[in-house]
């Protein structure tokens, strides 16, 4: 952003306080002009969907509270992440989640477990339900990889009885997408798709005893 020049005070100590007063003016003047050519419009806000159709599989042994994902601090945040070939991240501009990641994956695999017939059987920690089992996950992957131009997801799940603190099983998930574009749009787009078929296959894995 280029701000114009704006008058030099005057060395003259008669004139000198109007001359800086009138620079102070100036300059207030053309940074206000400036303003709304350099600032950006609010970023567009994109959720993550939660797949309806109901899942193979029995019931869950027990019931089971879904915990929020962990994850590493660049996925801690409500961006969309770009990755390329050699390891670089970085966030695609305009653009947000509806939450941070961890949690709005969270409530999805809730809503997603809900959706296969599995209400009755899923939880969140803080709902004063006692569950036998803790789904607890990570967040390994969720970007958009610019060397195969693909939305990469991958979660990993582990899960723990609540009464002893055992892990009784764990998996790790992933899925790709092609993404037609690495815009805001088509990056959103490919990795809710990509997140879809993750959750279904959890949901799948809950539903064969696993947890």
């Amino acid at each position: 952003m280029a701000v114009p020049a704006y008058p030099r005070p005057s060395r003259d100590p008669a004139t000198a306080p109007l001359a800086r007063a009138a620079a102070r003016l100036a300059l207030a003047a053309a940074l206000a002009a400036a303003a709304p050519a350099c600032s950006s419009g609010p970023p567009t806000t994109f959720d993550l969907t939660a797949p309806s159709r109901k899942v193979g599989g029995g019931a869950v042994a027990g019931q089971v509270a879904v915990n929020e994902p962990v994850a590493i601090q660049v996925l801690e945040a409500d961006r969309i992440l770009v990755k390329d070939a050699a390891g670089t991240v970085s966030f695609l501009s305009g653009a947000q989640w509806a939450d941070r990641l961890p949690r709005l994956i969270q409530a999805r695999l809730i809503h997603t477990l809900e959706n296969a017939s599995r209400l009755q059987a899923v939880s969140r920690p803080r709902e004063h339900v006692t569950a036998d089992y803790l789904l607890n996950s990570e967040i390994r992957a969720f970007q958009i990889d610019t060397s195969t131009g693909e939305a990469f997801v991958e979660i990993s799940a582990k899960a723990v009885d609540d009464r002893t603190g055992r892990i009784t099983n764990a998996r790790v998930f992933n899925a790709r997408v092609p993404v037609a574009a690495i815009d805001a749009g088509n990056a959103a787009h490919a990795l809710d798709r990509a997140l879809s078929i993750v959750l279904l296959s959890i949901v799948r894995w809950v539903g064969t005893g696993h947890a």
